[in-house]
């Protein structure tokens, strides 16, 4: 099985070709490991283990204030469950939407190097994820 836990160049390249003008939403899609895995960032490890959902709550507490300083916002984040309409053998623990002015914004926030030496709670967080921008249409104009 593949999981995905961070872009690639080919996937962060076609984000930007999408020229997407105005705000941007980022739908995060996230499965929890049973226990966190701190094996990469030793540094960040806590003294006792704790499951993936702990360690991505100190990772939300961690990134709020620079996603807030960049001007993003948390619109969303709740509990995930079986699909209505979807496989069955899929599992998600938790969706987020969270909101940036920009691409740009998103990419300074992303890139924040203070932003940055928290990121790997989230890493030892999740066993897979997905993160889809989303951009902003008006379904309301007709061709």
């Amino acid at each position: 099985m593949h999981t995905y836990l961070e872009p690639t160049q080919e996937s962060g390249k076609a984000f930007f070709m999408r020229a997407i003008a105005g705000k941007v939403i980022m739908l995060n899609l996230l499965r929890f490991r049973a226990v966190a895995d701190y094996s990469c960032v030793p540094q960040l490890a806590p003294e006792q283990p704790m499951s993936g959902e702990a360690a991505y709550q100190l990772y939300m507490s961690h990134t709020m204030p620079y996603l807030e300083k960049s001007g993003g916002r948390l619109l969303f984040y709740g509990r995930g469950g079986p699909f209505l309409i979807g496989p069955s053998t899929e599992r998600w623990d938790a969706a987020m939407l969270v909101e940036q002015s920009s691409p740009a914004a998103f990419m300074a926030f992303a890139s924040n190097l203070a932003y940055l030496a928290g990121i790997g709670h989230r890493t030892a967080a999740l066993e897979d994820s997905r993160l889809l921008p989303l951009e902003d249409i008006d379904w309301r104009v007709q061709a």
